[in-house]
């Protein structure tokens, strides 16, 4: 797959089937879509092209709503490498700033889908809109795809339907349950997140269970409900097993902010300031309070046992 930032110095290709969207997470809807878009270009004889938008339309066009209540499954980076594996011949990664939400959707057709890429065929849903203020839409293009040069295929409502059930169902799953194994049903891999590690107050280290503090690298960045989970860690492409936290440690703390905190079995390196990813493989337990340290520290010992367990079956 070739990655295109920006459509400035794309060279037009000779036959081209297209469709665009945010596909956060490339979740097991999207492979459908994405699926459907490669056998139509087999059956036309063209290369695939995916165009997708970066940041989210929301960051540009409601930012402060987005960063309130915006919370997304992959970042770019995520989002490029699932690609990948996808087979498609090209990804254009459009900028989505101010100037780019003002482009009607006439200025779309003509200067990008026309002009720059060579359309053939357009491969899009029937509730899709484009340009600006959403004007454009599946019925405009499929009337007038004869004086566009280029064929407009629908997306069945179907598939539509299962890529909005998918992404709802992965939100809801991690948000409300912590469900990870449902969440990993629908994108078809488990869930994971990337931060570095930075300082903490070291209480693990003091009770036996010395923790990687995660500051995430996105902060919109989706993160499950608060909880205790079995985990694999990746460092510098080697993986650990572990267990995470993510609350706010009402034993040892009363802390109001939310953590996220790892405790990675048989390791005892110095990660400070190194990149690590976290991949999520089962809720073991809601965060509790205790009594006090010592009925903290037995809880974490079964919870260790439980991780072991979970991550060595």
């Amino acid at each position: 797959m070739k990655v295109h930032y920006g459509i400035d110095n794309f060279q037009p290709l000779k036959r081209a089937t297209v469709t665009s969207g945010t596909f956060d997470g490339v979740h097991y809807g999207h492979q459908q879509i994405l699926s459907h878009l490669r056998k139509t270009a087999q059956e036309d004889n063209s290369e695939t092209v995916l165009i997708t938008f970066w940041p989210h339309p929301r960051f540009t066009l409601q930012p402060e709503e987005a960063r309130k209540s915006l919370k997304l499954i992959t970042n770019l980076e995520e989002k490029i490498a699932l690609l990948e594996k996808e087979n498609i011949d090209h990804l254009i990664v459009l900028k989505f700033d101010k100037n780019f939400s003002q482009m009607s959707s006439m200025d779309f057709v003509r200067k990008i889908l026309i002009e720059k890429i060579n359309t053939t065929k357009l491969v899009i849903g029937y509730d899709h809109r484009f340009g600006k203020n959403r004007e454009g839409g599946f019925d405009y293009l499929k009337a007038n795809q004869k004086d566009f040069g280029f064929e407009v295929e629908e997306i069945t409502k179907q598939e539509i339907e299962n890529a909005a059930v998918s992404s709802t169902a992965i939100r809801n799953a991690l948000l409300e349950e912590g469900d990870v194994e449902t969440a990993e049903k629908y994108l078809g891999y488990h869930y994971s997140f990337e931060g570095s590690v930075v300082d903490g107050n070291k209480i693990g280290r003091k009770i036996g269970f010395p923790t990687a503090n995660i500051s995430l690298a996105d902060s919109f960045k989706l993160l499950p409900k608060i909880g205790v989970y079995a985990v694999n860690i990746f460092i510098e492409g080697k993986k650990y097993d572990g267990m995470m936290n993510i609350g706010k440690r009402p034993t040892v703390t009363e802390g109001v902010q939310k953590t996220i905190e790892v405790n990675i079995f048989d390791f005892n390196e110095d990660i400070y300031s190194k990149n690590v990813n976290v991949s999520l493989i089962h809720r073991i337990r809601s965060e509790m309070k205790f009594d006090g340290v010592d009925a903290l520290i037995e809880q974490l010992k079964k919870d260790k046992i439980e991780a072991i367990k979970i991550l060595t079956t």
